[in-house]
């Protein structure tokens, strides 16, 4: 349609200011001279109905026209097919945690702190690569918490803490921004990737929330995978255990204070938003102790009129502050923009009861948020203009 080459610009990554400038001149230029143009200007004086011989009119025109002009509001809706033409697209983001809580400098020693920013960077690319190569946020959300519950350091899936009958109970949760659907499981043993399990409730069920052995039973007739008791197994997570076995405490995730989930929020080309979170639990939980993680609302929300939020934290709090929803409501009702919301929440309403812990966050503009109360949050996110972060302290 444009007689724009985009042979010499390679849209696929970020340009200078002036370069921009000069290509949406060039668009514009062509719009409004060019084969459009007749029909274009009419509107613009506010006259007849555009109706030029050899032209569309201004209604046959006006869609096209307003889908080729949004291309000048943002630097990185344009992307080239390889031919003269346009194919529009939007930014994307991603953002993960691996908990929340008192993690000090201090406590981490080198080798460790490279390890969980390693892990990090190996989620985030994992979900990164599916929105790069035009994917759903639902599968990148998905993708990145896999990868995170599969690895040791993190109090999910196979890094998954002790209950008080030194078993592993794990709870998930997964929501759909575009259609509000939505899955969760909670106090699930052996299942390898509960946020899988959550997936197929929210698609191969007509539930949202299964748990125990019935959300078990559920995961053998998708055929999803289990593995033993010894997978699960760690000397370190064993060992806080027994240093607590005898008494009725219990405790998040590290001996210094760490609130053990993970979690991933999305939006993708196409607009759409995600999140997912996973976790274990606590140490030394007994009478099927169930947090926020698995509650749609509390632990996770997504909502492509929004944002998506997924939480770590002490879950009790969370549940009590329905925190992840109360996010969204605070854009959607108040007009509060993702930060604003998710500080006024985390920052003040969280620790007025006192709530700790933190949230990862993105809205449908692709602004992400990375909010917490506590003293540091394994953290990451990376989005299309190439911003690229894994952090831990505050």
């Amino acid at each position: 349609m444009f007689g724009v080459s985009m042979q010499s610009i390679n849209m696929t990554e970020p340009k200078s200011p002036n370069r921009l400038l000069t290509l949406h001149c060039k668009i514009l230029a062509e719009i409004v001279c060019g084969d459009w143009g007749g029909c274009f200007a009419p509107l613009a004086r506010g006259m007849g109905n555009g109706k030029r011989r050899g032209r569309k009119t201004s209604s046959q025109a006006l869609s096209p026209l307003s889908s080729h002009l949004s291309l000048l509001s943002n630097p990185f809706l344009l992307r080239s097919t390889g031919r003269s033409n346009f194919v529009a697209m939007t930014n994307f983001t991603i953002a993960i945690h691996g908990g929340a809580g008192t993690i000090l400098k201090k406590s981490l020693t080198e080798e460790k702190e490279k390890a969980y920013k390693s892990a990090l960077q190996d989620a985030l690319d994992a979900g990164y690569a599916i929105l790069a190569a035009g994917g759903k946020a639902l599968d990148a959300v998905q993708a990145a918490v896999v990868s995170l519950e599969d690895c040791p350091l993190f109090n999910a899936g196979k890094g998954s803490v002790f209950t008080h009958d030194e078993k592993h109970e794990m709870d998930a949760s997964i929501m759909d921004g575009s259609s509000l659907n939505a899955g969760a499981v909670a106090g699930v043993r052996n299942v390898r990737n509960p946020v899988l399990l959550a997936r197929a409730v929210m698609e191969k069920s007509e539930f949202v929330l299964l748990s125990g052995k019935g959300a078990e039973e559920f995961a053998k007739s998708v055929q999803l995978p289990f593995e033993t008791d010894d997978y699960f197994f760690s000397q370190f997570r064993y060992d806080q255990l027994k240093e607590i076995i005898g008494s009725e405490k219990t405790i998040l995730d590290h001996s210094e204070k760490k609130f053990g989930t993970v979690g991933a929020v999305a939006l993708d080309g196409n607009g759409n938003l995600a999140a997912a979170t996973s976790t274990g639990g606590m140490t030394n939980k007994r009478y099927g102790r169930i947090g926020d993680t698995p509650v749609i609302g509390s632990g996770t929300y997504a909502n492509n009129k929004t944002c998506a939020v997924s939480c770590t934290g002490h879950g009790e709090f969370f549940l009590r502050s329905v925190v992840a929803y109360d996010i969204s409501c605070l854009m959607e009702y108040k007009g509060m923009s993702l930060r604003q919301a998710c500080e006024k929440v985390v920052m003040e309403k969280l620790v007025s009861i006192g709530g700790e812990g933190g949230i990862v966050a993105v809205d449908s503009n692709g602004n992400h948020a990375l909010v917490f109360n506590s003293e540091g949050m394994y953290r990451g996110m990376r989005d299309s203009s190439g911003q690229n972060l894994t952090a831990i302290y505050r």
